[in-house]
Order: structure tokens, then C-alpha cells, then sequence
């Protein structure tokens, strides 16, 4: 085995994002993926209309791209996807399953991609090759022998949305409703709190917003590291002079400042944009109690300028037209003390009025945030405090303001927009009974924690992958690992291969299927593809490359031919006419969804994509009261049952590196934090490495405080000393995701609480 991982280096990182850190870094992977030139070629068509939609994030595309429409780690993503290496049977027959555990994440993906079907041979403890059909026949008599309640349908958010409908189709025809996602694990809280306030499930904001916005908040989202293409709205904004408020724990480099590469000026004098006007390092979970001291000040200001006869701070006609349960909230925001929010959010008085004074003077608001809002006990909470703040002001349904989420996978948003969802009541059960003649089950299906609560009880019995590395994303790992080989089936599609390939259940079997990069043709000849963004808008996707190899097949062709051997045969659905044909798959959505998909075929190459209607951008409230809601927290503690609070227990925040995306780990460097060659660190705060008698480069190990019984903890880890809040630490993930107990998750949307785990700092135990 060839592993990258050196002698560890530490050391500050001065420069901006982008620029030649960005360039160079570009530069080493297309090397090392040995397509120093085809690379750089194909990235020309990345995020073009003739082109293919990134495979990394889910951050808008532009209807006028420029001439290098990608980023650092959408370049990066390419380059890992279209690698000239390669994993096939002879590799496997070189290498035990047990052997391959023991290599790290990034090892494992380096070898290349994956190009023939290959079935577990637990004699040998190795992959064998199989031909498709042999797969497909063994898999169908498994599936037919279970009951469909026991048998979970994961997709990971890259999937197509033709392929994404598909699949629940095969699900639900199967007759589950076990269809968990990406989503969560990561946004579940914003399709639960915008839903419940707005009456939509996703962000308002489309990408002309950032053009007429006149401010731009963040909360806890590290646009330099997970949707680096962001930074060119954000630099044309700061070029208009538009300011910028951050609110998060550790600074971040692409939210201080940024260079960007593309620009020969830029590049040649080394000119950085600076990003933030404002940056709030708020501890972790601290974010309601910031915003609530933001919402405070603004009632308190309002109420004075009233009084006087100054301009109102508020939007009075919006909140009384549009809104319900403000006397409520403003009840709750004048119930707080001044010394409550600053203890909890961690910033002061002054901070939170000044960032609340740039505000009220905004005529038009976007609030970006991330994953540092969402993973907490009471994420969902957190969400509804943002849509809170805006509303107090309007900042829903007009130009150049609105919420704007921003997605992971490419197409994570996509997938729950044609079916992908465990909630019977987000589907078109009906509408699909009567287009494909069946009863689709009604009983609610399993998310991502509740599948790992039944494989940890041995209810469920099989597991179907569609992408990801299920296995390293979920929290408590070490367990689920021990419970997923109780297993009697687990089959997963993938391009490379992964930690959850190796993880087995009785019989299982490893499918690769082709890239979004690479041509798929099929009976009517090549096909096309379509993704959602962050923004809501869809877009179209053409290969352009040569398949990996042709013993690969599309994941469409993988979800008919499973459904072929699964089910009984239905004269009402086409699974061989769709999958020579993808547009019939569009056809078949549009009919499914005939308000949201109008003309998907025709439109889906328009430039900057077709756009989904959303309710609220037009003011309609598709709500229980028929208005946007105002809604009042519980209290100010997005974690108010960690244990009992011991000076020695810290707040850990699982992070990305700027050297993967999500599992994928492209590297061991961490450049804007300034670590290179390791993934092994605990970033602390000085203070607290100094409180605890430990000091600056020393070997820990962490473990979880909890009173479950099941000990937690991860060993060997580096403290770096880091600008990062008292109190708080933060290391990456996956590697620490064995931290997060299961049962550590949002009580509204069952995400895992994976930005404040409570932890322990030890001395390393001895080897």
C-alpha cells in the first residue's frame, strides 16, 4: 500500500483563499491522478451548458460562466473521478478484505476507480468478480425474501435525478418507505424548520439575489473549504461595497479574504478582496442566542423610534400582512438578559448590537449558513431563529434577500425534490398510485439515524447503497461497524471504493457504475442527466469522456436491472424503454410532478437553469396559519442536554479540511489552517490547552462524555493551538465521527449533533 501521509508539519498559512495556494494545489492532483493535461482540458466543460454539472458541491451555476467555471475542489473532485488508475479483479485477488480495512480513507480511494462487479467471498475473504446477471439474480432472491420493513434504501446526493426517481420508484414498488439520505445528516433541520415557518422546504435566494443584495450574513458555513465558487459573488459584492457578517467559531480563511485565480491582475500583484467586514467567532451551539441578541436590539430600537417618530427599525406592514405569533417572539427577545446572550453566544453586547445596527440599515438581506447551524440537538431551533431575524425585517420574498442554505452534494436537494424522502407525506403517493397502477406504502420509512438504531437491534436485515461511504459518515462508528456485519445483504454502487465496501453483510456485492463525467450511451444514443442546485434551479449534465471501462454500467441501468429481478413485472412502468431513453425518465417526473417540472426536456439547458417554483419567493405561505411564522425557542442552548458542564469537558466540532469533500479525503493537507501531512489533530484554544496541563504539538487521546455505558474515544491526536472560541476544539471528519453517539442527535430532525460533542482530553494511552 501506498499512503501520502509524512512527518507532520504545522505551520500558519498567510495567504488568501484562491489564488497560487489554489493554483498550485490544482496543479499537484492532476499530476498525481496522471492527467496532467486531459484534465486540464476537460476541466473546460466543468459547469458549462455544453458540458458536464460539477460532481462536488451543489452551488448555483451561472447563466454566463466564465471561461474556468470551477473551483479548487471541484477541480479536485474531477481530477479524483477521472484518475488513469485503476481497481479491478486483480487487484482484489492481491488483497484480503480484512487487509484493506486497515488502510485509511484516502489510501483506499487513491487506488482508482472500480471497474468490474465483484461479489464477497467470505472464504477467501476477498471481492471475486461476477458477472451482472449472476449479481442481479442473487440479489433479487434476496430482496424477495424479506419483508420490505427490514431493507433500507440510502442515496448519497451525487445520484442524477433521473436516477434519484428511479430508485424510490424500485423502493416504494418494493413496498418501504425506507429511502434515508445525505440530507440527514446534514440539512435535515432546514427541510423541517423552513417548512414549518415558510411553508418551503429550501432556500429562497437564487443567484441574481447576490447582485441587488445590501448585506450578506453568515452563519456557520466555511464557504472557502465547501463551495469555494461562492467566493465570486461574494467578491463582486464586497467590489459594490456591500457588507458582509460572519458568525462563526474558528475563522476561516475564504471568509476573510480571497484572491482570485482566474484573474491575471489579481494573481500577478497577489490583491486579496477582503471578505468579512464583521467576524463573530460565536462558540459552537451559540448561534440562537446571538441571533437573538441581534433580534433584541432591533425590537428595543424600534420601540424607541416609534415612541419618538424615527423611521421604524421593523417592517411593520410585512409582519402584520405576512406573519404570525410576533407579539410572542418579540415577549421572549425582551425576556432575555443581556448577560444570558453573552455568555451563551460567547461575543458581547457590543458585538451583537453592531452587527444588528449594519443590518437595520440593509434594504435587502441574504443569510447564508451551513452545517455549524444545523447539527445540534436543537438545530432545527436554530434554523427557525434565522428565519426569525428576517422576517423582523421582510427579508423573504423580494429581491436580493432571502435564506439561502447551502448544499452539499451535487444533487442532495434534487434527489428529495423527486421522491427521495422517508416522510410519506412528502411524496406523491397518490400520483403515483394511479400513474403506475400499485398501492404504495403509507407507513413512514426510516431516516439515516433511525436504519442505524435498526441495524444496531438486528431489524434490519439489507442495505442498498446508491453512492457514499455510508459507514465513515454516520456517528458512533466503531459501533455500527461491529452491527452492520449482522447483516444478511448489503450491496452498494460506487465509482471507487471505500471503508463501507469493506464492511460486509452475509452476502454483498460491490457495483460500479459509470462517473457523471463520462458518456452514457444507450439505445437512443448518448445521454443526458439533470441535477438541482442550492438555489433551486435545474440543470443539465452531458459526459464527455470515455468510460472507465465496459464493464461499467449507469446507475439508471443498475436500478432497472434491480428492479427487474426484484419485482413482479407491471406493464405500467418502462423500466428498459427509460433507460434507453433518459428523457422518458423526464417525461415520467414531469408527469409526477407537473407544476415543479414543466417542460423539464425542453428547458433543462437554459442558461443558468430552469427554476423551481417556490411559494415564499412570491410572498405565498403554504403554512398551517397561511403566514410566515414567527417562532419562539425553547431557550438559548442549542445543546441544552449535553452532561453537566466540568471544566474539563469541551464542546468538540467535527470540520472538512480544505483537502476533501464530505468522506472523500483528496489529501493530508489542511492549508488554511496550516497543517500539513496528517489528519490526526485537535485544534484547541490556548487557554484551555494551558487550564488542562497539556501543551502545544503534545499526543491525546478524546473521548466522548456520556453515561450510555459505551466508551467512546479516539486516540492519537496532535493539539494545535488555534484561534478557536474557550471552551470549544475541533478536529475532522470522519476520523472523529466515532465521537458522536447515536442517539446525539437534533430532537426535530433526527440529524446527529456533530458540531458539539461532548469530550474529554487524556493523555495518549501507552502503546
Amino acid at each position: 500500500m501506498t499512503d501520502k501521509m509524512a512527518t507532520p508539519i504545522i505551520e500558519p498559512y498567510e495567504g488568501p483563499a484562491g489564488g497560487w495556494g489554489s493554483a498550485g494545489s490544482l496543479a499537484e492532483i492532476l499530476t498525481r491522478e496522471q492527467i496532467p493535461v486531459s484534465g486540464a482540458a476537460l476541466l473546460m466543460k466543468q459547469n458549462k451548458p455544453d458540458g458536464f454539472m460539477c460532481v462536488s458541491c451543489a452551488w448555483s451555476k451561472p447563466a454566463k460562466p466564465s471561461a474556468f467555471e470551477y473551483c479548487e475542489n471541484g477541480a479536485k473532485a474531477t481530477a479524483w473521478e477521472q484518475t488513469a488508475k485503476r481497481v479491478g479483479p486483480d487487484f482484489f485477488a492481491r488483497h484480503t478484505v480484512t487487509e484493506l480495512l486497515g488502510w485509511t480513507d484516502y489510501a483506499l480511494e487513491e487506488k482508482g476507480r472500480l471497474t468490474y462487479p465483484m461479489r464477497y467471498d467470505a472464504a477467501s475473504d476477498r471481492y471475486v468478480p461476477v458477472t451482472w446477471e449472476e449479481a442481479f439474480a442473487e440479489i433479487g432472491r434476496e430482496l424477495k425474501g424479506f419483508d420490505p420493513a427490514s431493507v433500507v434504501f440510502y442515496t448519497s446526493g451525487r445520484a442524477s435525478l433521473e436516477t434519484s426517481y428511479m430508485y424510490g420508484l424500485l423502493a416504494r414498488l418494493y413496498g418501504t418507505n425506507n429511502l434515508p439520505d445525505s440530507s440527514n445528516m446534514c440539512h435535515e433541520p432546514t427541510s423541517v424548520g423552513l417548512k414549518s415557518t415558510i411553508g418551503v422546504a429550501v432556500g429562497t435566494t437564487v443567484l441574481e439575489d447576490f447582485e441587488t443584495t445590501d448585506l450578506i450574513l453568515f452563519f456557520g458555513q466555511n464557504v472557502g473549504s465547501n463551495a469555494p465558487r461562492m467566493l465570486h459573488p461574494l467578491q463582486d459584492a464586497r467590489r459594490r461595497r456591500v457588507p458582509i457578517i460572519t458568525f462563526n467559531p474558528l475563522r476561516e480563511r475564504g471568509l476573510e479574504r480571497f484572491t482570485n485565480p482566474q484573474s491575471v491582475v489579481e494573481m500577478a500583484t497577489r490583491h486579496a478582496t477582503e471578505i468579512s467586514t464583521q467576524y463573530h467567532q460565536v462558540k459552537a451551539g451559540g448561534d440562537i442566542a446571538a441571533i437573538t441578541g441581534m433580534c433584541k436590539w432591533l425590537i428595543t430600537e424600534d420601540r424607541e423610534a416609534k415612541q419618538v417618530g424615527r423611521p421604524r427599525m421593523l417592517d411593520v406592514g410585512f409582519i402584520a400582512e405576512h406573519t404570525h405569533g410576533f407579539e410572542d417572539f418579540v415577549a421572549f427577545c425582551d425576556g432575555q438578559d443581556w448577560s444570558d446572550l453573552e455568555a451563551r453566544s460567547g461575543l458581547t453586547r457590543g458585538a451583537m448590537e453592531e452587527a444588528a445596527r449594519v443590518y437595520a440599515r440593509a434594504r435587502s438581506t441574504i443569510a447564508v449558513y451551513g452545517m455549524g447551524l444545523t447539527q445540534h440537538r436543537k438545530g432545527t431551533q436554530a434554523v427557525r431563529m434565522l428565519v426569525n431575524l428576517l422576517l423582523l425585517r421582510g427579508n423573504i420574498g423580494r429581491p436580493g434577500a432571502g435564506l439561502c442554505p447551502v448544499r452539499g452534494h451535487s444533487n442532495v436537494q434534487g434527489q428529495r425534490t423527486v421522491g427521495i424522502t422517508e416522510k410519506p407525506e412528502l411524496a406523491p403517493l397518490d400520483t403515483l398510485k394511479e400513474l403506475y397502477g400499485f398501492e404504495p406504502p403509507r407507513e413512514k420509512g426510516l431516516n439515516t439515524v433511525e436504519a442505524c438504531e435498526g441495524i444496531v437491534a438486528g431489524e434490519v436485515k439489507a442495505f442498498i447503497g446508491l453512492g457514499g461511504n455510508f459507514v465513515r459518515a454516520i456517528p458512533d462508528t466503531v459501533r455500527m461497524e461491529d452491527a452492520w456485519r449482522g447483516m444478511r445483504l448489503t450491496v452498494q454502487i460506487a465509482t471507487k471504493l471505500n471503508r463501507s465496501h469493506l464492511v460486509n453483510g452475509a452476502v454483498a456485492y460491490l457495483l460500479p457504475c459509470l462517473g457523471r463525467i463520462e458518456v452514457d450511451l444507450q439505445a437512443s444514443g448518448p445521454q443526458a442527466v439533470s441535477m438541482e442546485d442550492s438555489t433551486s434551479c435545474f440543470h443539465g449534465s452531458r459526459g464527455v469522456t470515455k468510460p472507465v471501462s465496459e464493464h461499467v454500467r449507469s446507475e439508471p441501468w443498475i436500478v432497472a436491472e434491480l428492479a427487474k429481478a426484484t419485482l413482479e413485472p407491471n406493464p405500467k412502468v418502462g423500466w428498459d424503454a427509460w433507460v434507453g431513453d433518459y428523457a422518458k425518465v423526464r417525461d415520467a417526473i414531469e408527469a409526477t410532478y407537473p407544476e415543479v417540472f414543466k417542460d423539464l426536456n425542453g428547458r433543462m439547458f437554459d442558461p443558468g437553469g430552469l427554476h423551481k417554483p417556490l411559494a415564499a419567493r412570491e410572498r405565498r405561505w403554504e403554512t398551517e396559519t397561511g403566514k410566515a411564522n414567527f417562532t419562539v425557542p425553547d431557550g438559548l442552548n442549542e445543546d441544552p442536554d449535553m452532561p453537566k458542564r466540568h471544566a474539563d469537558v469541551l464542546d468538540l466540532m467535527t470540520l472538512r479540511s480544505n483537502d476533501q469533500f464530505n468522506t472523500t479525503v483528496y489529501g493530508y493537507d489542511d492549508r488554511f489552517r496550516g497543517v500539513k501531512g496528517t489528519r490526526t489533530i485537535l485544534f484547541m484554544n490556548s487557554d484551555d490547552i494551558d487550564r488542562l496541563g497539556f501543551r502545544d504539538g503534545e499526543n491525546v487521546d478524546l473521548a466522548t462524555e456520556a453515561d450510555d455505558g459505551i466508551e467512546r474515544v479516539v486516540r492519537g491526536l496532535r493539539i494545535v493551538k488555534y484561534e478557536i472560541p474557550p471552551g470549544n476544539c475541533g478536529g475532522y471528519y470522519p476520523e472523529l465521527n466515532p465521537l458522536i453517539p447515536l442517539w446525539h442527535y437534533d430532537e426535530e430532525a433526527k440529524t446527529p449533533a456533530a458540531k458539539a460533542i461532548p469530550v474529554r482530553v487524556r493523555r495518549s494511552a501507552p502503546a
